[in-house]
């Protein structure tokens, strides 16, 4: 195992050694409160002092270095910039070639400072994460709060490599200047008047990634992305890329990504019929709250399962997830002229055993390369949007009525047989076009599931931690976290905690109780956001059928029209998000204004006194969709910086603890539909609604109390 620290020296570039963050002193620091406190030799007030004197001095230190070298850079520009002068007086090719080689050099000094200061952010986050947890106090919240919102913030130097972008601008610049020269157009081309000519050489497209990942800069492509919440380790062995293109195959990723379609699909297409449904065979309408759950419920415990196999193979659990899908869907038609309401269940919660979306994300972390990942992400991210618009789409298209043999096709039957007919074309092209892909070289013994308990028992627990989160008042944490591992450093000198032995070394975590002691408590809160998002979105969707029939009278055709344009907005909004909003304010503002603007939804949704209308209905659904839509990406962004890089492997992976959080929440809200509709149908929208505005109330408190820790 190799500890954090170790691969923190292993990336610092030789000669500006001493000018980085010294992790390892800081880490002794820690270890030393600890040891003191523990025989009264150190108060909570003299700690925090103390240590944000320390952390002051090495930023202090990091920031000086890097105003040092920004100035080598500038000196070096000034200079090239007068024999780029003397160039434009007489052009000459050779003299153009040597000049631009001349600014690549300095381009290429840039970058390494760049890769200097991101080392040194992600060594101050993950001190400011160990002090917390190790110590229990809110050190991040304090820290924060009082230097990184300070006018003449050293700290915000850092996270914001304040003057790096002139440096960029004046080599953007000169570049197009030199490549106008080059092709004797005497334009004078300016990357201001024509900013398509700002990236014409190689080193400045490198320069703008870099740029990017450190101030979290993001494009619609990497906004989308994020929603699929693959963690990435934030300084991978130089090896990894080389050694995941053997695993990747451009089909199999294909046959990923058509799975996570057609779930949505499956989960969607039933919606707007599942009222009817349950009507005709002799249940109440609110029962399609059941009926649509029931395929929640049977997710939580199937995606433990496949994601445990999915260590072993991606083809296997494919197959057996087509399979079961296949015969869940044909129970589900059935059930119609069986005249069984235990058939139709039995056949959504096949659907549900059937979930494969753990093995579709673990196949895009393990097995596609680094430099297409994130296109892979954002691909099964619109894979799920297409899916959830085309489910109810595809619906309002069957609405028919005829029989084959004994079997009656009609609106509430056809869903069942055309996913069936769906997954039976393919199961065919999985089994004669997927590549299984080669073991990975870092897995050893396979990793076993914790059969003692169930993933639901860990989703409590998360609930658990997040309401302690809301009553502690930083210091009622226990004090010390025992060791996993203890190991020596490459000195000798013994690494005795927790974060050192186990958060930080490469190996996945094997058990429900490991996961949760790596779940800080902003993560924790993180993961309460997600599950109210969740919870929101379904009471919206689940009862809309309910709804509009009882207020409407609307068909099933304007139900699936109406709930296949809110499944459309996916896509826009996220775009505007990724390339505007998300680049204008912080991701943390984003997250607390969408919380709210979810809230003001939900607020808008209730029926109070004047009579509902449909333009009430649908744009109240509509603010509450989109709002929780954007909070999702804001949030999955931040849960994938702050959770721990352990959790990015393994079957308990961050993605498999947001699913079932996600898939929870969708249980608890298809649950309130239900037994709020036994109460009366008059009532079912306020009953409804307000669990969920609670939630969402609690959501907003919560993550105003760390919000200087979402840093």
């Amino acid at each position: 195992m190799v500890a954090f620290g170790k691969k923190l020296r292993e990336s610092q570039i030789q000669e500006w050694k001493g000018y980085y963050i010294n992790y390892k002193l800081m880490k002794k620091k820690v270890k030393r409160y600890i040891e003191q406190m523990e025989v009264g030799a150190q108060n909570r007030h003299n700690v925090l002092r103390d240590f944000s004197l320390l952390l002051d001095k090495q930023i202090e230190k990091i920031v000086l270095f890097l105003l040092e070298q920004q100035g080598v850079i500038a000196h070096r520009l000034s200079d090239i910039g007068q024999e780029h002068h003397s160039l434009l007086q007489q052009p000459n090719i050779l003299n153009i070639s040597e000049l631009r080689e001349a600014y690549r050099n300095v381009g290429r000094d840039l970058l390494k400072l760049l890769k200097f200061v991101e080392i040194n952010a992600i060594g101050l986050r993950k001190i400011l994460k160990k002090f917390d947890k190790q110590l229990g106090y809110k050190f991040t919240d304090y820290y924060v709060k009082t230097r990184a919102n300070h006018p003449y913030s050293q700290l915000r130097q850092v996270f914001r490599h304040v003057g790096i972008g002139a440096v960029v601008g004046v080599l953007s610049n000169t570049f197009a200047d030199l490549w106008d020269l080059e092709q004797c157009q005497g334009s004078y081309i300016s990357i201001y008047d024509q900013p398509s000519y700002a990236h014409r050489d190689p080193v400045l497209d490198s320069i703008k990634v870099a740029v990017d990942r450190l101030s979290n800069s993001t494009n619609v492509l990497q906004f989308l992305g994020r929603h699929a919440f693959i963690i990435e380790e934030e300084l991978p062995p130089p090896s990894e890329d080389q050694f995941v293109d053997e695993r990747y195959h451009f089909m199999s990723l294909l046959l990923n990504l058509a799975s996570t379609f057609l779930y949505m699909v499956n989960t969607y297409i039933v919606v707007p019929t599942a009222d009817n449904y349950s009507l005709n065979l002799g249940a109440a309408a609110s029962v399609c709250g059941v009926v649509i759950g029931s395929m929640a419920v049977a997710q939580v415990f199937s995606s433990v399962y496949f994601s445990a196999w999915s260590n072993r193979s991606y083809l296997r659990p494919l197959i057996l997830s087509s399979i079961v899908l296949l015969v869940g869907n044909t129970l589900y038609a059935l059930a119609y002229d069986l005249n069984s309401i235990v058939v139709l269940l039995v056949g959504r919660l096949f659907c549900g055993l059937g979930s494969a979306r753990a093995v579709n994300r673990r196949y895009i972390s393990d097995c596609v390369p680094v430099k297409l990942r994130m296109q892979a992400s954002a691909g099964f991210v619109s894979a799920s949007a297409l899916g959830m618009a085309c489910g109810p789409a595809l619906a309002c298209l069957l609405q028919t009525n005829f029989k084959i043999y004994k079997f009656t096709m009609n609106e509430e039957t056809l869903p069942g047989w055309v996913m069936a007919l769906a997954w039976l074309v393919y199961l065919l092209w999985l089994w004669f076009c997927f590549k299984e892909p080669p073991p990975h070289k870092s897995e050893g013994k396979p990793y076993q599931v914790d059969a003692g308990m169930s993933e639901t028992f860990l989703v409590f627990f998360l609930l658990y931690g997040t309401v302690h989160v809301v009553v502690e008042n930083g210091h009622t944490q226990p004090l010390l976290m025992n060791s996993e591992a203890k190991e020596q450093d490459e000195d000798g000198e013994e690494n005795d905690d927790s974060e050192e032995g186990s958060e930080e070394t490469q190996k996945p975590v094997t058990s429900i109780v490991m996961a949760y002691k790596l779940l800080t408590p902003s993560v924790k809160v993180q993961l309460f956001v997600y599950f109210m998002l969740k919870y929101a979105m379904e009471i919206i969707l689940a009862e809309s059928s309910l709804i509009t029939e009882y207020y409407f009278n609307w068909s099933t055709s304007n139900v699936a029209i109406f709930l296949a344009c809110l499944g459309l907005t996916v896509l826009p909004v996220n775009i505007v998000v990724g390339n505007y909003i998300s680049n204008m304010f912080e991701e943390r503002q984003v997250l607390l204004t969408s919380e709210i603007m979810v809230c003001i939804g939900l607020l808008l949704s209730f029926n109070i006194l004047i009579p509902y209308s449909v333009a009430q209905y649908v744009g109240s659904a509509l603010i509450t969709f989109v709002s929780a839509e954007v909070l999702e990406g804001v949030n999955l962004s931040l849960l994938s910086r702050m959770m721990s890089s352990r959790l990015s492997r393994g079957t308990f992976n961050g993605g498999l603890l947001s699913t079932e959080a996600g898939t929870l929440a969708r249980v608890i809200a298809d649950a309130t539909i239900t037994i709020s509709g036994y109460l009366s149908e008059s009532k079912l929208l306020n009953t409804t609604l307000i669990p969920a505005l609670l939630i969402c109330i609690s959501s907003i408190v919560t993550t105003c109390y760390t919000f200087n820790s979402l840093y």
